[in-house]
């Protein structure tokens, strides 16, 4: 029989240790393979904001494997449907966008969860389950599994602590472009305000016991929200990268 898979991003976790993570927002196999070789200890494989959709998770996350890089995948909702799906495909992490309640990071839970703790449908011959070779798979599926929970609006920062108590919820990670967007500054991430939001943010949720997350695309302010108390932090996406180099390889022979 074969080993369940380990998985590293929730162990690092555990131990408390920053790891730098990086969106890959591009489908296929090619880019998942190339960021697998830079040097992050996390990406995410996007399906919200992103034309990746879940049969294409499969080849991304195959391309990652052999490197030490752990794939955390983001539905596009919290569906119990799309959960199953990619948990099927071998996906040990997801990222839950839109998480408003304590009501919703449970529903989120349960479908992370076999019955009788959850309602997630059962399959013999998945990815996840080593096509039946791992031993009490469906027994032991939760030891290897990790649930973020995205607070990314100005309702679900004030009910930071019910989310934090759900049980099963290992992670909140938050989202500064719909927060900034809820706070009525859309488009404007940066705003003291919405600065001063996502400080409080990271600091309740540490205060609760969970392990706190971010994206944002300016290295300064990730190297400030890792001050605030992120263990887990994403600092560039593979759109923005190839837009900027191609943008500034241009302007250096039209200068």
């Amino acid at each position: 029989m074969a080993d369940m898979p380990v998985n590293l991003f929730r162990r690092g976790l555990a131990e408390g240790r920053q790891q730098i993570g990086l969106w890959n927002s591009i489908p296929g196999p090619l880019v998942a393979e190339l960021l697998a070789g830079a040097g992050f200890d996390w990406l995410v494989i996007d399906t919200e904001h992103a034309v990746t959709d879940v049969p294409d998770t499969l080849a991304m996350m195959q391309a990652m494997a052999p490197y030490p890089v752990a794939p955390v995948v983001r539905p596009a909702a919290n569906d119990t449907v799309l959960i199953k799906r990619l948990l099927d495909l071998g996906a040990q992490t997801l990222l839950i966008p839109y998480v408003q309640s304590a009501a919703e990071a449970e529903a989120a839970v349960r479908a992370m969860r076999y019955p009788p703790r959850g309602i997630r449908g059962v399959a013999g011959a998945t990815r996840a389950s080593r096509f039946g070779t791992v031993a009490d798979y469906a027994a032991r599926a939760e030891e290897e599994l990790c649930l973020i929970v995205q607070v990314e609006t100005d309702v679900s920062v004030d009910r930071i602590e019910e989310i934090c108590a759900v049980d099963g919820v290992d992670a909140l990670f938050i989202g500064p472009a719909d927060l900034a967007a809820s706070m009525g500054y859309p488009g404007k991430s940066s705003h003291p305000a919405v600065v001063a939001r996502i400080e409080e943010a990271i600091r309740r949720i540490t205060a609760a016991g969970k392990p706190a997350g971010i994206l944002t695309l300016d290295p300064a302010f990730a190297r400030q929200c890792i001050d605030w108390g992120t263990t887990f932090t994403a600092v560039g996406m593979d759109l923005s990268i190839l837009g900027q180099g191609a943008r500034a390889l241009s302007s250096a022979f039209r200068g």
